[in-house]
């Protein structure tokens, strides 16, 4: 039945298209180009981001975005230095997050939506965290949340990531930027070992989690792998319901915030 409904829901754009090629980024732009709805659903992201970037960090220094693909945070945030791991024309530079080229504390933020469970080895991103970040700067992520729904959602989302919660290492055995992720990596090490996160990394705390509100219009939109499941008109109402709703993230929310701050 679940591969049925992939075949079914699948976005046709993405129909032979290899999940670590370049491509990939390519047509996830044109998909964001596309429908307005999870446009909209990113945009508010980016806006959550910088809200949190300001009321809870400071410092002066760069704005950094990893892991950046499809992104287009840049437009909302000019001054943003936009990266990932694969080159491509919209983007400012090819940088591995766990060996980042910039200088020690010359990293304001660094921003990294729906990246951080793709790190095969998180420990070293900490590590570079603690380099290149200023006093009181820090990081925001953006990663599939735990509760409930997001569970069942998740283990069933992907056929080439998992959902692990049991996972006992933070290290993933990744065949590839986009393969072999496991989405519940943010779980396992700011919640299930948040003391043992404390621990390794004195430097860093942990200064916000929070489930984000918009899952319905994410979730119907389709994303940017999956076919639409309503017109884009319904936006507006679906977002009201969500307003509604929010009281409910905990056990409903797909995707939650995590504010690390230098110390």
């Amino acid at each position: 039945m679940n591969a049925w409904l992939h075949k079914c829901l699948a976005e046709p754009r993405l129909a032979g298209v290899d999940v670590d090629s370049g491509h990939l980024v390519e047509v996830h732009r044109s998909i964001l180009t596309g429908k307005p709805m999870i446009r909209e659903v990113f945009l508010e992201i980016y806006r959550a981001c910088l809200d949190a970037d300001r009321r809870l960090l400071r410092g002066q220094g760069l704005q950094v975005e990893i892991g950046a693909g499809s992104s287009f945070f840049k437009e909302v945030c000019p001054s943003l230095i936009s990266t990932d791991i694969k080159a491509a024309a919209h983007l400012d530079m090819v940088v591995d997050a766990q060996a980042m080229p910039f200088g020690d504390r010359a990293v304001r933020t660094v921003f990294g939506i729906h990246c951080f469970h793709h790190l095969p080895r998180p420990d070293q991103f900490f590590a570079e965290l603690e380099r290149v970040l200023v006093p009181g700067g820090g990081c925001v992520l953006v990663e599939p949340f735990h509760g409930p729904v997001a569970r069942v959602f998740f283990r069933r989302l992907f056929e080439t990531e998992t959902f692990d919660t049991r996972q006992p290492s933070w290290h993933t055995e990744s065949t590839g930027p986009m393969r072999g992720a496991n989405q519940a990596l943010s779980y396992i090490v700011f919640v299930r070992d948040a003391l043992e996160f404390a621990r390794r990394y004195p430097g860093l705390e942990i200064v916000e989690r929070r489930p984000l509100t918009n899952y319905p219009r994410y979730l119907l939109s389709g994303g940017l792998n999956f076919r639409a499941l309503v017109p884009a008109w319904t936006g507006p109402a679906i977002k009201m319901v969500e307003t509604l709703g929010s009281p409910l993230a905990h056990v409903l929310a797909l995707h939650h915030m995590i504010v690390l701050r230098r110390r």
